[in-house]
């Protein structure tokens, strides 16, 4: 029988005058819920090899929070270094990593808005590394453009030439992000050019958090009832190590990942902080959970069992105007839930599991009970609403195609038909003005913006998804779809990058650039 609703993308998207591709097969589900195929997150399951653990056994860890290393009246300077190290992620097995100084997930970064952040960054890896801050309202200088890299500090100048279209710092230099932005969940990545996806699958990511006077006047959990959760997959090699089919193991020079996964690469292993199905003891109280998907390519059906609301506050640029209850939200790669989840219902002894579908994510054990002071107002941020006519309306269709830039003519992932070039821009926007961008599919593609939030205005010509609200960096673009946003770019000229954030897509050519204009 014809799917009517995929008819109907299809008619709106040729409207639109893009072409698509057929949609990917059926799912299933392994014995610990984890999905088996491509329908759900775009990419093909990598299955360890490995003795996977119970779910539960371990404890939640949470990242630490960076002290500055100094900070004057304005100023609060960090120092960072990439480096090698292992971690003991799988009971008894030592997994080497690429770690932002030697852990992962990296340490937390607390920033605040009106406060300048200066990233000291040294690279102590044996490859190139460039460092985003992912939803930084940042000068292009510091973006982390992919080929302004930062070359190993020994033997890094074989590297240089890997810089096309962009500069190369040998093992140091410093990201300024000036924090004139609201408060919000952000996070830290690598982003070579090419190698993203194994470079973040071996470690490379890590929270910065920014607040404001807006958000601490509010009377949301805090403290240790204020807690990030990075949800990740991976997949093991029998000895612990990551597995993970780059084309060039060694992440040297070849880019890119086999062509069985090249619409994303998935594991058969949900970590959450880097811990493997783990378990948070909790009090019957009110928490603040800052959700965060840094997996290369999979989505979440993420819910509780037993059931109960979770109450959206924030989004991927900060607090909505109003909370907003979901039974499920959908979290596609990079995108951010700001979610409270209220325990004071629950006998002390539950188990409260986070899912993804049928299978489980981490669990929360009500052990106690406590004082709470927190609430939900009713009215949470001032969020200004961008027009939804402008006089630009520009273009993106994000699809499969041929490729060349790697070497050879293969298959990859392109842009309104052009592969990613460093040397070539592809946009120019003006500085101060209202545009529309309009995002077409023909599979999943979680597309993400530099620079500049965004705001969802409709989806395939009707209004926004449940998880469309508010200000947006990142948004979800399923099979034959259309998405319509409004975004203005504000402060800083320079280039800048849209891409799809399915990292082993990103690494195959799934990147353009626009200039900013004065």
């Amino acid at each position: 029988m014809t799917d009517q609703r995929g008819l109907g993308r299809r008619r709106l998207l040729q409207a639109a005058g893009v072409v698509t591709l057929t949609a990917l097969a059926g799912c299933g589900k392994d014995k610990t819920g984890t999905e088996t195929s491509d329908e759900e997150y775009g990419g093909k399951l990598l299955t360890s090899d490995a003795k996977r653990p119970e779910p539960f056994a371990a404890r939640l860890p949470i990242p630490p929070v960076k002290r500055p290393s100094r900070s004057t009246s304005d100023t609060d300077h960090f120092e960072l270094t990439a480096r090698e190290a292992t971690a003991e992620i799988l009971p008894g097995l030592h997994t080497p990593i690429m770690g932002y100084d030697g852990i992962f997930p990296g340490p937390t970064i607390a920033a605040r808005r009106g406060r300048r952040t200066v990233l000291h960054y040294r690279n102590q890896l044996g490859v190139p590394t460039v460092v985003h801050l992912h939803g930084g309202h940042t000068p292009a200088a510091s973006d982390g453009f992919p080929t302004d890299l930062v070359l190993p500090a020994a033997g890094g100048s074989g590297y240089a030439a890997q810089a096309v279209g962009g500069t190369a710092s040998t093992g140091a230099r410093d990201y300024t992000y000036p924090m004139d932005q609201r408060a919000a969940t952000l996070w830290y990545h690598d982003h070579r050019m090419g190698f993203t996806g194994p470079q973040v699958w071996r470690g490379l990511a890590g929270f910065f958090l920014i607040s404001d006077d807006e958000e601490k006047a509010l009377p949301l959990p805090r403290g240790d009832r204020d807690i990030p959760l990075m949800i990740t997959d991976r997949a093991f090699e029998a000895d612990g190590s990551f597995k993970y089919p780059a084309m060039d193991p060694h992440l040297i020079s070849m880019p890119g990942i086999d062509a069985a996964h090249m619409r994303g690469a998935a594991g058969d292993v949900i970590l959450v902080n880097g811990a493997p199905w783990p378990e948070l003891a909790v009090a019957a109280v009110r928490y603040r959970f800052r959700i965060l998907n840094a997996s290369n390519a999979r989505r979440y059906e993420l819910s509780l069992d037993p059931p109960a609301p979770l109450v959206q506050i924030g989004s991927d640029q900060g607090l909505l105007e109003a909370p907003v209850e979901h039974t499920t939200i959908a979290v596609a790669p990079a995108e951010r839930y700001d979610v409270i989840i209220d325990f004071t219902a629950y006998p002390i002894g539950t188990k409260v599991v986070l899912k993804n579908g049928d299978g489980p994510v981490m669990r929360f054990a009500v052990t106690h009970r406590a004082a709470d002071e927190s609430a939900i107002p009713a009215r949470l941020a001032a969020v200004e609403a961008l027009p939804r006519t402008a006089a630009t309306t520009r273009p993106w269709m994000f699809r499969q195609g041929k490729v060349t830039g790697m070497g050879h003519e293969t298959d990859g992932w392109i842009i309104n038909g052009r592969e990613f070039d460093p040397q070539r821009v592809d946009a120019t926007a003006k500085l101060g003005e209202v545009e529309i961008w309009r995002l077409g599919s023909d599979t999943h593609h979680p597309v993400h913006i530099h620079l500049s939030p965004f705001q969802v205005i409709s989806r395939d010509g009707g209004p926004p998804g449940p998880g469309d609200h508010g200000w947006k960096d990142t948004v979800d673009l399923r099979p034959h779809e259309l998405v319509e946003v409004a975004i203005r770019f504000d402060d800083h000229a320079g280039r800048y990058l849209v891409h799809c954030h399915n990292l082993e897509h990103e690494d195959m050519a799934m990147m353009a650039t626009f200039q900013v204009s004065r």
